[in-house]
């Protein structure tokens, strides 16, 4: 797990009680900023683990199938497309269609993207974008703001914005960390969310929940992964299951406070600075 990433601690918990249920004790194993995919593995190996449970794992497929051949492996939140171990994920396309939608609906068509970064789950999450855009008629206005996971990068993408001509009125972050980072700068700017610009994130982490930032987010269902990928990691170790299989969860937009109606005008954020509908669930929060 990413010790930054409040998501990943959601997750854990639940595969912490996961486990117990079914008898098993959980061994955790993290990344820093100095200790790498690679290393954290290794250090489960050498507790000789009986299964691996990844989170969001960057490292190749090629490597996945390796560590499998040695040790059961669940891979958690990541699309492989040629599963040879298990997965179980969200189907991030309808996520990010969910999200779009919602602003479109609420008035928005000149929305922008900030960009997760490398890795497969950026870039489902950035293709998703892109499609919807193009589904709603509104491909003329797509817009990727370079970026990652992290709320730096969500500050830095919202100074970008706030720098251009033509700023969007509503934004949509490829991860909550980036979300955050990116309504911290406008609250340090003095531009109010969501009467100047619109915030969606991805996730529905803790952070997302807390009163002072209540996020407009897509819930990926920590719960349910936790409990899916627990199961599919005991199914090979007390039935033997050889085959591999990928669980996909439909997620759902969870509407907090971050998202309204467009401004009349973009310049009023400016001021402040000197189409297809998606299969999925829709929750309001509070």
């Amino acid at each position: 797990m990413d010790v930054h990433n409040t998501y990943h601690a959601d997750l854990v918990e639940n595969i912490h009680d996961a486990a117990e249920d079914r008898g098993y004790d959980l061994v955790l194993s993290t990344l820093t900023r100095s200790r790498d995919e690679r290393r954290a593995v290794e250090t489960l190996l050498d507790f000789r683990c009986e299964a691996l449970i990844l989170l969001g794992p960057e490292v190749s497929s090629a490597r996945l199938v390796e560590l499998n051949k040695a040790i059961p492996v669940v891979c958690v939140g990541r699309r492989l497309t040629s599963p040879a171990v298990d997965v179980v994920r969200t189907a991030d396309d309808i996520g990010v269609a969910q999200a779009l939608e919602h602003l479109v609906q609420l008035g928005h068509r000149d929305i922008a993207f900030v960009d997760g970064g490398r890795g497969t789950i950026a870039a489902d999450r950035r293709r998703g974008y892109t499609t919807a855009m193009r589904r709603q008629g509104l491909g003329d206005h797509v817009r990727v703001i370079p970026g990652d996971h992290t709320e730096a990068a969500g500050s830095a993408a919202a100074a970008l914005l706030l720098e251009l001509g033509t700023p969007p009125s509503a934004v949509m972050a490829s991860n909550d960390r980036a979300a955050v980072g990116f309504l911290a700068a406008m609250s340090r700017a003095g531009i109010p969310v969501p009467e100047s610009v619109s915030l969606v994130g991805y996730d529905d982490s803790p952070s997302s929940r807390l009163a002072h930032v209540n996020l407009t987010t897509v819930s990926q269902d920590a719960h349910a992964q936790a409990q899916h990928a627990v199961a599919l990691a005991v199914e090979r170790l007390d039935d033997g299951r050889t085959t591999p299989r990928e669980v996909v969860l439909t997620p759902a937009l969870i509407i907090r406070g971050t998202t309204g109606s467009p401004p009349a005008t973009a310049a009023r954020m400016r001021d402040h600075s000197g189409g297809s509908r998606m299969a999925g669930s829709v929750v309001r929060d509070g």
